[in-house]
């Protein structure tokens, strides 16, 4: 039998995918015209960004930003036109890749981030009350760790992917903070919710 939603579960909902709509469009059109940037690809820089030397296996950074590996393979070649990212091959496995953040895309993330954090800000944050975010952070884990397939984390794809590549691992310790390090709120838990880079 359906389990059809309450009326209150309804309006919920509906405020839900409202909200999430209207936020990932607004941030997304101005990424694009302030940084001409794309959220998505925001995404993937902020993720490179954090990495230990600034590089993730494609397969990796495919998981982390919930990505297909043909869609993500599209974007950072795009990223790699603007010369932001380049791929090389994973010397432990020939058939994988890794992506890196180069120096110009760092600083592309750079001068993107302080107005993508204002905007999370104004939007968002400035809206509601400390209790209101604590509820948020707390809404937006359970219904992302409901949502994580059971065998997450789990070995297997390109580049074994469960072991560190080498030239990723001899990077080794902490970079210079990161944009989004430095910044506040500037990456999403679920979709439209804000959570801390």
């Amino acid at each position: 039998m359906s389990r059809w939603l309450t009326s209150q579960e309804q309006r919920a909902w509906r405020a839900y995918l409202a909200a999430t709509r209207l936020l990932n469009a607004r941030l997304d059109r101005e990424l694009v015209r302030d940084a001409q940037l794309p959220h998505a690809y925001y995404e993937l820089l902020v993720r490179l960004s954090e990495a230990p030397g600034r590089r993730l296996r494609m397969s990796q950074l495919a998981d982390a930003a919930d990505s297909s590996r043909s869609r993500l393979s599209h974007a950072v070649a795009r990223l790699e036109e603007a010369g932001w990212v380049v791929r090389e091959v994973c010397p432990t496995d020939r058939r994988g890749a890794v992506a890196q953040l180069t120096d110009a895309g760092f600083a592309a993330l750079a001068a993107a981030a302080p107005g993508h954090a204002d905007a999370v800000r104004t939007y968002v944050f400035d809206l509601l009350s400390p209790e209101q975010v604590e509820q948020l952070r707390q809404i937006c884990e359970t219904i992302a760790d409901g949502l994580k397939p059971a065998d997450a984390g789990s070995g297997g794809g390109d580049c074994e992917r469960d072991q560190p590549c080498p030239q990723t691992a001899a990077a080794g310790g902490a970079e210079a903070q990161t944009p989004c390090q430095q910044g506040a709120d500037l990456r999403e838990t679920a979709p439209g919710a804000p959570r801390p880079a």
